[in-house]
């Protein structure tokens, strides 16, 4: 078994909506005060940018960026800098067609994309971005993960660990306080229901419509108990997550060998 942990921090990030430039300074600012062992910092949903609640795609097309454009250009760097792997979303461009694309940047400046699968109707998402495909996967420290968006968390299929194919489960959102209470909750069952660590990361602030986030992020383990800590005076939040552990409950509790087989139609 792989023995070495993974160290992550969580980064309830405080987003100034459409204000790019400004986000991407304060993140430059706010990597130099992360503990310097950590592996993975997990940034939310849109950090550069915040949610496009009700904006038009026309709109919204000039937040978006290519995925060699400035913003992963400067993750890049800072990853490269400190020595972590950075993820979290962004509003990308390909084609023409808008995505809220995901992308997980390691300090060997290697990447990987996806794009978010279900798109939040209620906020008019699905008429400005174009569905996902394909759920992230990538090998990281010797760690399977699989990455996902806010409201993809809803949905227990599309985040179904099949064959422990993952060991960590990221989500990255923009979930208004509002509703913050089924954030939470889903957080622990998708741990619970896969037999996986689950890290839940939310935003701060409050959007164009006046909706407030609380920053309401944590780290689950496979027993749905959360594993994360905050240190005095910050708002990051640390967790170490054991390999030995989570290999070890999957041997004496292989629930995940009962699992019913499925395909996914229509993607």
């Amino acid at each position: 078994m792989i023995s070495k942990d993974l160290k992550v921090a969580l980064v309830p990030f405080t987003i100034e909506w459409e204000n790019k430039e400004s986000n991407l300074q304060a993140l430059e600012m706010l990597m130099a005060s992360i503990h310097p062992m950590t592996d993975l910092v997990i940034l939310p949903e849109t950090f550069s940018t915040g949610f496009p609640i009700g904006k038009e795609k026309d709109e919204v097309r000039g937040w978006a960026e290519r995925n060699t454009g400035d913003t992963i250009d400067r993750l890049k760097i800072l990853s490269n800098k400190y020595k972590m792997a950075i993820c979290g979303s962004f509003i990308a461009d390909t084609g023409g067609s808008l995505y809220n694309r995901l992308f997980f940047i390691e300090p060997s400046g290697d990447e990987t994309f996806s794009d978010k699968r279900h798109l939040f109707t209620m906020a008019g998402e699905d008429k400005v971005f174009s569905h996902g495909h394909e759920r992230m996967k990538v090998r990281y420290r010797g760690w399977n993960i699989a990455m996902i968006a806010c409201y993809d968390i809803r949905f227990p299929i599309w985040c179904r660990n099949k064959g422990n194919e993952y060991d960590l489960l990221i989500a990255v959102a923009n979930w208004p306080k509002v509703r913050v209470g089924a954030w939470n909750a889903l957080l622990k069952a998708r741990a619970i229901e896969n037999e996986a660590y689950v890290c839940g990361v939310n935003c701060k602030g409050i959007d164009s419509h006046g909706y407030e986030y609380d920053g309401a992020s944590d780290a689950i383990d496979f027993k749905g108990k959360s594993v994360a800590v905050a240190l005095e005076g910050s708002d990051i939040l640390y967790a170490t997550l054991s390999r030995d552990r989570l290999d070890s409950f999957r041997e004496k509790f292989p629930a995940w060998r009962d699992a019913d087989d499925f395909r996914i139609y229509g993607i």
